[in-house]
């Protein structure tokens, strides 16, 4: 996108930022977003692109994606190119980057299961305690 003063940016939705991603995941996911179909969310960077743009190794870009996945904010897929001698060969990841509404209202639904577990083990070792210590 170019904006009025002539210079290429790129939308990050805010709700990126209350997802707790490390420093690392918060730059692979942006190059992602600024790669990105608006259409299809779907982009395929190679992961040596993805390290130069953000400054990292291949192997540490590479632990990201899987992070990021872990996270479920994207998915990837392994592509084949066809060579000119008709043979196959493995193409970049086909990364499908979620809605990201979706990902924050199922971070928001763990963390409130989070918070009820450990109200309930509370209560429970409130219960065991109150039944060990003699009246």
């Amino acid at each position: 996108m170019k904006n009025s003063s002539g210079g290429n940016f790129f939308s990050l939705p805010n709700e990126v930022f209350l997802l707790g991603l490390s420093p690392g995941e918060l730059a692979v996911y942006s190059f992602l977003q600024r790669c990105e179909n608006r259409k299809t969310h779907q982009c395929w960077p190679s992961i040596k692109t993805i390290g130069k743009a953000v400054g990292m190794s291949e192997n540490t870009v590479r632990k990201y994606i899987r992070q990021l996945e872990e996270r479920e904010l994207i998915a990837t897929e392994p592509t084949e190119v066809i060579t000119k001698t008709n043979g196959k060969r493995n193409g970049n990841l086909l990364f499908t980057l979620r809605p990201i509404q979706e990902v924050v209202n199922e971070y928001y639904a763990r963390q409130l299961e989070n918070v009820e577990l450990a109200a309930e083990r509370q209560r429970i070792a409130k219960l065991t305690q109150e039944r060990e210590t003699p009246a």
